[in-house]
């Protein structure tokens, strides 16, 4: 149901995106020119309104982003140059920073001044009327050259706390030079959403044109500061993708966006784009080579992932009695997850997903849910691990023949102490495995090295089985996990292998268990080889 409260709420809200500058202050995050060029098409294609490539004048690779977005058009965005005010005794006509403004030759500029009072007298070190000299020659300086000028108010709603009235004072000079749009700003990410509320209250009652708002999420109050500023009639809202930046991050348009469009009913982006925010989100992700956040909401891969069995028989019969919103919306989906506390719909989905035929109360699913609790008491994990959980399905009705058997398998790890590599260094670790497999009364016997044991038992059974199944060849492990259950029990504890396979069209899971770790790396590689091997074939009408 949509939020409702016209006398305020804005009827269009304008997307800021800041991901390849603010987005990049984040800890571990260090996007490459191709990677920014293509996060740019990617937010185009998403439907922002503004694309805030990165400040001009701060790096040599921001001079090169802008170069080559010159000769790149794009459909919907404005590509937007950021700065600051021009610096205490420059000229604003000789200024680096407003000279590399100009050159990035954006059509939208846009600026931070000081707003709060502290930070003019020591961090610039300067009189507070000085301040707003900077802050009105520089505004005033982009507008002759006919730019968009939208004007971030650094630390305002900090500076509105400890001095009101210079706080507003730095609006009214931006508005005087001519500024498009005030953005009012969180900086520190200290405030509260009714802290954020009054202030704006206030600053409407000076400020009569588009208000803009920029959070941060040091107090995890991001997207509900930015919703309840857009409550308040601001109509501009700036944040990246996944939340990325500085310290705690900035506010998550992966959030925003959607709550704004399905929440509210605001026009920001249309049906069709906002059915690509979830895609979006992992592409960046990848590109910043950091891990997806599975439970963020919207998007993440657990965000409508249920595993209890009533509310598994309760989105069956209707989504919405576990589900705020229908995950296709957002381009996400609804996944079953199956533990030890799956309930028989859990295991009748997953079965409907997998074509295994299977009727309720029948003793198959019994067979299947007594397998899981037994499994997963003993440490084995499905919530990852779907292809083997289907195979168990599948071995359990009687709807399974194996492709191979295995004869045996020896591992040896050598290490050469007294031997030196390549760059002169001693103790090179070598790891072999020999492996003997079965397919069909043949016998194949394969030997293979590999950068540690788990890497040569895989090269060694793919080796082996890649004769018979050729198919095989496109198939790579993308992840390798281990987890100690029982770390009491020191070198002796089991522990769960959880491996991720793929090959062009699909990734699967697959999980082993056991006290020996190899043991364990084998069990889920052979579930991996055996996945693959009864799909293809099954597809194929072998």
């Amino acid at each position: 149901m949509s939020y409702q409260s016209p006398d305020i709420l804005p009827h269009k809200v304008l997307i800021y995106d800041t991901t390849l500058r603010d987005g990049t202050q984040m800890e571990g995050i260090n996007f490459s020119l191709e990677d920014k060029l293509r996060i740019t098409k990617r937010l185009d294609h998403l439907g922002v309104h503004y694309i805030e490539g990165g400040w001009p004048g701060s790096n040599p690779k921001d001079i090169r982003f802008f170069e080559e977005m010159k000769n790149i058009k794009l459909t919907s965005a404005r590509l937007t140059a950021f700065g600051s005010t021009r610096r205490a005794r420059i000229d604003v006509d000789k200024d680096p920073n407003i000279q590399a403004l100009l050159a990035a030759q954006t059509g939208t500029i846009c600026i931070f001044g000081k707003t709060w009072d502290m930070h003019v007298k020591e961090a610039l070190n300067i009189f507070l009327e000085e301040n707003l000299d900077l802050i009105r020659e520089s505004v005033a300086f982009l507008k002759k050259h006919n730019k968009e000028v939208i004007y971030d108010a650094e630390h305002f709603f900090d500076g509105y706390k400890s001095n009101q009235r210079y706080a507003l004072s730095t609006l009214e000079t931006a508005v005087e030079a001519g500024a498009d749009t005030i953005v009012l700003c969180d900086t520190n990410g200290g405030s509260m959403p009714h802290e954020i509320e009054s202030a704006i209250a206030v600053v409407k009652k000076v400020i009569k044109i588009p208000l803009g708002i920029h959070s941060h999420n040091d107090s995890d109050m991001a997207v509900a500061n930015t919703i309840s500023a857009v409550k308040m009639g601001c109509c501009h809202v700036q944040g990246t993708i996944n939340g990325y930046g500085e310290r705690c991050g900035n506010a998550n348009l992966c959030s925003i966006i959607p709550n704004l469009k399905l929440k509210l009913g605001i026009d920001c982006i249309s049906d069709e784009q906002l059915k690509s925010i979830a895609e979006v989100s992992r592409y960046v992700s990848e590109l910043a080579n950091m891990v997806p956040q599975t439970h963020q909401p919207f998007v993440g891969a657990s965000a409508f992932a249920h595993k209890g069995g009533i509310h598994v028989s309760g989105v069956k019969k209707n989504p919405l009695t576990y589900e705020h919103i229908l995950p296709e919306l957002v381009g996400n989906s609804r996944r079953i997850l199956i533990s030890e506390l799956a309930g028989q719909s859990s295991i009748l989905h997953k079965a409907e997903e997998c074509k295994i035929d299977l009727s309720k109360d029948t003793e198959d699913v019994k067979k299947i849910l007594k397998k899981v609790k037994e499994l997963e008491d003993a440490g084995y994990q499905f919530e990852g691990a779907d292809a083997s959980f289907e195979l168990l399905m599948r071995k359990t009705v009687g709807d399974y023949r194996p492709f191979f058997t295995l004869k045996g398998f020896r591992i040896i790890v050598e290490k050469k102490e007294d031997e030196k590599d390549e760059k002169g260094e001693k103790g090179e670790i070598l790891s072999e495995a020999t492996i003997k497999v079965e397919v069909d009364d043949e016998v194949e016997y394969t030997v293979a090295e590999g950068d540690g044991p788990v890497d040569a038992l895989d090269k060694a059974l793919r080796k082996a089985l890649e004769g018979f199944y050729p198919i095989l060849k496109g198939i790579h492990l993308t992840d390798y996990k281990v987890r100690v259950l029982d770390a009491k029990d020191g070198t002796a504890a089991r522990v769960r292998v959880l491996i991720e396979s793929s090959d062009i069209n699909e990734t699967w899971g697959t999980v082993g268990v056991s006290e020996n770790l190899i043991e364990a790396s084998y069990q889920a590689l052979r579930d991996s080889i055996e996945y693959v091997l009864y799909r293809k074939n099954s597809c194929s009408g072998v």
